[in-house]
């Protein structure tokens, strides 16, 4: 696999969270699953290189070559059980336009 041709978008975040896209090549991009969520260690097995804790949170189905990654959460926008309070439905979300 050709690790050097995977972009990595700038860092950005909003009150919520920190967020990361990383446009896999189609070489690449065609061993990712696109019926679930990857496992931190689906997306680095396929070569995506973040530091940890980096959580795949969605998957939009016209660029299922992007990865959508989410980072730290201050601890304000957790629930009681500490997980992000619009996260839980996202997590498990397959989006199409």
């Amino acid at each position: 696999m050709s690790h050097k041709q995977i972009y990595y978008s700038y860092k950005y975040d909003n009150e919520r969270c920190e967020y990361w896209q990383v446009m896999l090549p189609k070489d690449i991009a065609r061993l990712a699953p696109k019926t679930h969520l990857m496992s931190e260690s689906e997306w680095r097995n396929l070569g995506v290189q973040q530091s940890q804790g980096w959580v795949h949170y969605m998957i939009h189905e016209p660029e299922s070559h992007v990865l959508l990654l989410r980072g730290h959460c201050p601890r304000s926008q957790r629930n009681e059980a500490g997980e992000p309070f619009f996260g839980l439905k996202l997590y498990a979300a397959v989006l199409t336009c």
